[in-house]
């Protein structure tokens, strides 16, 4: 059992966190090597098993993470854009594969994220799942090969808790349709219609979310021409869709050289 690689799992409370437990626990690939949560948590000094409400799981709870990262293979981190930048460190410092699912990421935090990638494995995706970054490769197969003629939306719908917006599996997406277009998205991103907008702006690639109840995540990728219309679409209805994922981005990252990689590489697809 102690050699199976040893996995770290931040924000261990959150929705993602208890998933990522259960996915690494249930795992026969793996084992459950910590769990971190913030400073002053109910959970810190518990164990993580017994915290969820369940049988114990040998793993105490910490608010420490270079004790657990030191003796670890991975980290498996959703959590917010500055703990991930301090995990990152953390993590660098070890030498450990840090698997990062967490979304809302500014330029400053993927710089910070950039340079600890020069001394470590980083595994980045705003979706680990397959058929999210399935539908990635399709969106800029598409994009590439309809003309401008075609406008493109995204439209991303998410459970009524989540915080971001648009979501980072929807900036996923604009990226593709950019690329295949051969843009910057940042030149052509419209993320926000109200009021007399007046008409669309040739060539911009649209966002809309919707939050509501519980909706795991649902993407739509909409090519709207005049008298068709091509939608690509991925549904979740299970979260731990992306754990499993994330564990495999943690599976895949022990043989690779530092740097800073994304579920494309994992699958195979870059």
């Amino acid at each position: 059992m102690s050699e199976l690689p040893g996995i770290v799992v931040t924000g261990a409370s959150g929705r993602m966190g208890r998933m990522l437990i259960r996915t690494v626990a249930d795992s026969a690939e793996a084992r459950l090597a910590g769990a971190v949560e913030r400073r002053g948590h109910d959970w810190v000094g518990q164990d993580v098993g017994t915290a969820m409400g369940g049988a114990p799981l040998g793993v105490t709870v910490t608010d420490d993470p270079l004790e657990p990262f030191a003796g670890a293979h991975a980290v498996l981190d959703f959590t917010t854009p500055e703990a991930s930048v301090e995990f990152a460190a953390v993590a660098a410092q070890a030498r450990v594969v840090h698997v990062i699912g967490t979304t809302g990421l500014a330029d400053e935090h993927l710089r910070k994220l950039d340079a600890a990638a020069r001394h470590a494995v980083i595994v980045r995706a705003g979706n680990m799942s397959l058929g999210v970054n399935l539908l990635v490769q399709l969106t800029r197969q598409v994009a590439a090969a309809l003309g401008p003629e075609f406008d493109i939306e995204v439209v991303e719908t998410h459970h009524r808790k989540k915080v971001d917006a648009p979501s980072g599996t929807a900036l996923m997406l604009g990226e593709a349709a950019a690329e295949g277009r051969g843009v910057s998205l940042e030149d052509v991103s419209d993320r926000g219609r109200d009021g007399i907008t007046g008409a669309r702006t040739p060539g911009h690639i649209g966002f809309s979310s919707i939050r509501g109840g519980d909706i795991v995540g649902e993407h739509d990728v909409v090519f709207a021409g005049m008298g068709e219309r091509i939608v690509l679409r991925h549904i979740a209805t299970d979260r731990a869709l992306f754990a499993r994922g994330a564990l495999r981005a943690a599976l895949w990252g022990q043989d690779r050289m530092p740097g800073h990689y994304d579920m494309l590489d994992v699958l195979g697809f870059n």
